[in-house]
């Protein structure tokens, strides 16, 4: 057999085997053209990671898909709505010397929900969504950084690229 015959014999069973790379598969309906992700709901005393957030899915749909991100709910397709239900922050690490903490660990939870705008219909959802990042804290106050505002930063693109994920997959 020559290796003509052994490739065209072995690539059709391959070419439908339905693998796809993770990520770049699209299983929302192809109507859809525009998004809106208006602010998120914030019941807690952070708003920073409220305006990140909505940020960051912009520019994580932006990236990773053809859908145009409008600003007016009106008139898009689908709205991806948030909330943050809860933030808490607690320390992890101890100075020893000090006992103040020197590290902390900031748990989010979060609900995430796409509807179609004239259907009505829920294409995706995702209640009690929880995120961790964790963050240091100069014990020492000559070299003090904040560091919870680049913690968020990293929280809200990692929340980014989990939840465009999760739409695009449907899972």
């Amino acid at each position: 057999m020559t290796r003509r015959a052994l490739l065209a014999g072995l690539l059709p069973p391959l070419a439908g085997c339905g693998y796809h790379v993770a990520g770049r598969s699209d299983l929302l309906p192809k109507t859809l053209h525009t998004i809106a992700i208006p602010a998120f709901s914030n019941p807690t005393t952070r708003y920073r990671l409220t305006e990140r957030l909505p940020a960051m899915m912009t520019r994580e749909f932006i990236r990773r898909t053809r859908y145009q991100i409008v600003p007016d709910p009106n008139t898009a397709d689908a709205v991806l709505t948030g909330g943050i239900v809860a933030l808490h922050a607690f320390p992890t690490v101890f100075d020893q010397r000090t006992g103040r903490a020197a590290g902390i660990q900031m748990l989010v939870i979060l609900s995430v929900k796409l509807t179609e705008r004239t259907t009505g219909q829920v294409l995706f959802e995702r209640q009690n969504f929880e995120t961790r990042q964790r963050y240091e804290i100069s014990v020492d106050p000559l070299t003090y950084f904040e560091e919870s505002s680049t913690a968020m930063d990293r929280l809200a693109t990692d929340v980014a690229r989990q939840i465009v994920a999760g739409i695009l997959e449907n899972f």
